[in-house]
């Protein structure tokens, strides 16, 4: 366990380092950054929610290359069949098939708009996450490690859309939502992003190195009533449930299923080892608790109709 201890000590300090040099390029946006990172740590996959034109391929762009790891981007389209993003067989000059990889082999796989494209493309990368293997003409190739799939919707656009299903919703680790930048925030954007100045960012790690923080990330040791307070939580937002609230029961149509409650508990421990602690607590799982949940619940139309919203109803949860 003593070399847990320092594993964590050294991980605190270059989780601090990647922060400083993902603020290189990165202004303001520190939550989102955090949180993509945590889903990293605790391999998992970040679904991003914002607005055109917030940074999200140049965030995703500097995390992967501060990381270390290699970075493909796949732009959505109507048109997109399987084949373009899992690769396909050809025939070489001497009369043999040769597989060509597409770009979901890559470390971190930016999703541009994946409510863009037909759900036969989405199943394909769907199941690339899940699996960490494609199968292509009946034969099986292994994802490298790590793997992280890194998703953007528009939340404006739903003409010519095609909304990911529940159940895909739920192999993302965490939903996170992209605000506008302040003021501040934005005149610093304009001054760096309109003048010659380059930045060079540093790979801080390898694959490896990140392989090995996942793993000592599982090793953390979580007492009992931190993983039952997370377990109650994911509880109370199931309208049948025989924790729900009548806030539940008014607003929700169906709540989050035991994935939530694995994630969370994930979540907080990475989360912990951020901070340096040797074991999440309550208020762990309370920091991850909105972008793991919000993506988790249905609310019905009488939520909708009052204008409540997912981050609400998870506030009164917590």
């Amino acid at each position: 366990m003593s070399g847990d201890v320092r594993a964590i000590e050294n991980f605190v300090e270059k989780y601090k380092q990647l922060q400083l040099e993902i603020g290189k390029v990165i202004i303001g946006q520190e939550k989102v950054v955090n949180e993509i990172l945590l889903s990293v740590f605790a391999g998992g996959h970040a679904l991003l929610i914002g607005v055109p034109g917030l940074a999200k391929t140049l965030m995703v762009n500097t995390i992967s290359q501060a990381l270390g790891l290699d970075f493909k981007r796949i732009q959505f389209t109507p048109d997109l069949m399987p084949s373009d993003i899992l690769g396909s067989e050809i025939l070489d000059e001497s009369r043999n098939f040769k597989f060509i990889k597409g770009p979901i082999f890559a470390n971190i796989v930016l999703a541009d708009e994946i409510n863009r494209t037909p759900p036969k493309t989405q199943a394909a990368l769907l199941e690339a996450m899940q699996e960490k293997i494609v199968t292509v003409a009946g034969k099986r190739y292994p994802l490298e490690q790590p793997y992280f799939v890194l998703a953007t919707q528009n939340p404006i656009e739903q003409e010519g859309t095609y909304p990911l299903p529940e159940a895909q919703l739920d192999r993302f680790m965490f939903s996170i939502f992209l605000e506008y930048p302040s003021y501040e925030e934005e005149v610093n954007v304009v001054k760096s992003t309109t003048s010659t100045s380059k930045v060079t960012i540093n790979a801080l790690f390898n694959a490896q190195e990140i392989i090995d923080f996942q793993q000592l990330i599982r090793r953390i040791p979580v007492a009992d009533n931190v993983v039952e307070y997370a377990v109650k939580l994911v509880g109370k937002t199931r309208p049948q449930g025989e924790f729900a609230p009548q806030l539940v029961k008014d607003y929700i149509d169906w709540g989050a299923g035991p994935r939530a409650s694995q994630n969370l508990i994930l979540a907080a421990k990475a989360n912990a080892a951020t901070k340096g602690k040797f074991s999440p607590d309550i208020e762990d799982v309370k920091a991850v608790a909105n972008g793991i949940l919000r993506h988790r619940i249905i609310k019905n139309y009488k939520a909708e109709a009052e204008g409540y919203s997912e981050e609400q109803v998870i506030k009164e949860l917590l």
